[in-house]
């Protein structure tokens, strides 16, 4: 591993570097980013009929404490109907359970809704097909969950409360034996049908997920006291995210998590929450790449970003990512503002991502690989992240610029640095297992570098 501090030039450092000029370095990016156009102009838009259905007009006497029954009877009746638009007015609605979205229905919040719901885990029961950090699995219910549906939205200037009382907030503190067990069972391969974890088990489920979506809008509503992963889009094609707002702060409370998802496109939305802000995933470990389903053509751009991690992709990555597009998002401040993660449990490969028109403001990593994430389950699966290219990025205040931990089997290659600007920073570079970066008018404070470096471990 070498590490190197502000003091030295790159120029000096104890590796291989060839100058470059910058005509002579990688390819300019103006075809990927047309590709990315491209990518946004065939998001399909779900068909709704255009037909409403309010939920007081479903509320029947003694039902003043638990709108459950009423919220579920209009999606009901719109999915009957052929469709449409389920309507929640302002005020305060309680749900003792989940809410399961059907084909052709837009939940629709209206400005002062609040949808909260129930603290007690029992509620969330029977049991429904999921994947958990990337492992699929029978257990509790999501919140909101939309499964094998098409032409599907949530929208609306209202606000969906996962309970800040809600007792799944405590399991992250009980659920080690039971993510153990799970992740032993995905690695193994053991049938699905027998990865059941109910009553008894402390599986925390995510705030809203799609699963086997197609053609779905989430707009405008806001989103907090999620008890685990917040929205997330998994096995969903077709789906648009804008003008969404998340602020919560429990552990693991990603923004939005895309995972196994393709044609995606995330829009100016607001993310203030206790883990990464927006993370591209698809699967773990052998379950992951048995399925083999990969996140690709996914654009990303115009956001607000304030999680622990701006933007990650992975750890859980074992079906592959590839074409991904991050363009003019703010990042506020946190630990790493973009965190690419992974083990030698994981397989798969990350490439073609392309990183452009980025506002950070103080992080303590502003580029960080880590793939070398304790694995435990003894594998010998190393995953493949190369051609990836950050551009035109202005950072203020960061701790270490580049952190790259990757395995000696399969570093991280071709990597590219274009016109990056850098006011302060207390170290650039802790490198274990890198090829190729290219680093063309990079700045990190007086200094300006230019070349190709490589560190790679060299056995004698």
């Amino acid at each position: 591993m070498q590490r190197f501090s502000g003091k030295y030039n790159l120029l000096s450092c104890l590796l291989i570097i060839s100058a470059l000029s910058i005509k002579n370095g990688v390819a300019n990016t103006d075809a990927d980013w047309a590709l990315a156009d491209s990518i946004v102009k065939e998001i399909q838009q779900p068909k709704i009929p255009d037909r409403t259905f309010t939920v007081t007009d479903f509320v029947t006497n003694g039902e003043s404490s638990d709108h459950q029954a009423a919220i579920q009877s209009a999606i009901n009746s719109a999915s009957e109907a052929g469709g449409g638009k389920v309507v929640l007015p302002k005020g305060k609605w309680f749900s003792r359970g989940p809410i399961q979205l059907k084909s052709r229905v837009n939940l629709h919040l209206e400005k002062g809704a609040t949808l909260l719901f129930s603290a007690t885990p029992a509620d969330y029961l029977p049991v429904v097909k999921t994947r958990w950090e990337g492992t699929e699995v029978f257990t509790y219910s999501p919140l909101i969950y939309a499964a094998n549906v098409e032409d599907v939205a949530i929208t609306g200037k209202g606000v969906i409360d996962g309970n800040a009382d809600s007792a799944f907030i405590d399991w992250v503190n009980k659920q080690d034996k039971d993510v153990a067990a799970l992740r032993s069972m995905g690695f193994n391969l053991v049938p699905v049908g027998q990865r059941q974890f109910g009553e008894g088990h402390f599986l925390r489920p995510p705030l809203i997920q799609f699963f086997h979506a197609k053609r779905v809008l989430l707009q405008d509503y806001t989103a907090i006291n999620s008890p685990f992963w917040v929205n997330h889009l998994l096995y969903t094609s077709h789906a648009t995210v804008k003008g969404v707002s998340v602020d919560s702060h429990q552990r693991n409370n990603d923004g939005l998590d895309i995972e196994s998802s393709q044609h995606v496109l995330v829009e100016n939305s607001r993310f203030r929450t206790g883990d990464d802000s927006i993370v591209i995933k698809s699967g773990r470990d052998a379950d992951g790449r048995s399925i083999g389903i990969p996140s690709t053509d996914i654009v990303v751009r115009h956001n607000d970003l304030g999680g622990e991690d701006g933007v990650g992709l992975g750890s859980e990555m074992s079906g592959g990512i590839k074409r991904v597009f991050f363009s003019d998002n703010t990042f506020r401040k946190g630990d790493s503002a973009y965190r690419f993660k992974s083990n030698l449990d994981r397989g798969g490969s990350v490439e073609m991502v392309r990183i452009r028109n980025s506002q950070v403001s103080s992080f303590t990593n502003l580029f960080w690989f880590q793939l070398n994430y304790p694995s435990n389950l003894n594998g010998n699966f190393p995953a493949t992240y190369t051609d990836i290219v950050f551009e035109n990025i202005r950072a203020e205040d960061i701790g270490t610029v580049l952190e790259i931990h990757a395995p000696d089997a399969s570093p991280v290659s071709n990597v590219t640095f274009r016109n990056i600007q850098i006011r302060r920073a207390k170290t650039p570079f802790i490198l274990e297992n890198a090829k190729n970066l290219t680093f063309e008018n990079v700045q990190i404070g007086p200094q300006r570098y230019d070349g190709v470096m490589s560190a790679v471990a060299h056995n004698e």
